[in-house]
């Protein structure tokens, strides 16, 4: 081609010292997978189906994780309501009669009624509170024997108990004393209450509203 006719579509390949001054440049659009090798070019794309992979993986792991979150929350809570079901059999109430003693009287129950006072300490020595619900002498309910033939009181209380409904709540820890007065039997006038008579044993029971009896004897000096 004549340089001359055409002056403007020739150009003069670049010189050596211009190609060294743009030896070093880098096109900022510059796409790197164009430029490098086909096999690192590959080994890039296996390097990002790798990733995929290992996001895809994230899920399973979740999973498990959450499922063992939930399966601890579920023991947890498993294990509070078997305490509190535990802990219902555990709480129980126990009374003790420490002490028992009878002392005679010529106006037990009032004048021309004579008879014994019987002294009953009890305690709560359980882990639940205690409620005195009824008191047998020999085998038989107190509200069964004829009127006026016997009473019932608290120590530290105004008034006698109802016999056909007593009510002693004993908390737990705590004691209380009973007062069960009793009439002498008189066999020839029919008075009194049967079988307590002087030098008799006599046996008590103490019954709660859990259905537990506590049995003891006194002695009628």
């Amino acid at each position: 081609m004549d340089r001359k006719i055409f002056p403007t579509l020739i150009q003069a390949e670049p010189t050596i010292e211009i190609r060294k001054q743009y030896s070093g440049y880098r096109n900022p659009i510059h796409n790197p997978f164009i430029s490098r090798p086909l096999s690192r070019n590959m080994k890039e794309v296996k390097k990002m189906k790798n990733l995929a992979r290992n996001k895809k993986a994230l899920s399973p792991v979740i999973a498990t994780v959450i499922l063992i979150s939930v399966t601890i929350v579920v023991a947890v809570a498993v294990a509070y309501w078997m305490g509190a079901i535990a802990g219902g059999y555990t709480t129980f109430e126990q009374i003790e009669l420490p002490t028992i003693y009878a002392s005679y009287s010529a106006t037990c129950l009032g004048t021309g009624k004579p008879g014994w006072k019987i002294t009953i300490d009890l305690k709560n020595t359980g882990s639940a509170d205690a409620t005195v619900n009824n008191v047998f002498l020999n085998d038989i309910p107190l509200k069964d024997y004829p009127s006026g033939t016997i009473a019932l009181g608290v120590a530290g209380v105004t008034g006698n108990q109802t016999l056909a409904d007593i009510n002693v709540k004993i908390s737990k820890g705590e004691s209380k004393t009973l007062y069960l007065y009793v009439q002498e039997y008189n066999s020839t006038a029919t008075t009194g209450v049967p079988g307590c008579t002087a030098g008799t044993r006599i046996a008590l029971k103490i019954h709660s509203a859990a259905g537990r009896d506590y049995p003891t004897q006194v002695r009628l000096p």
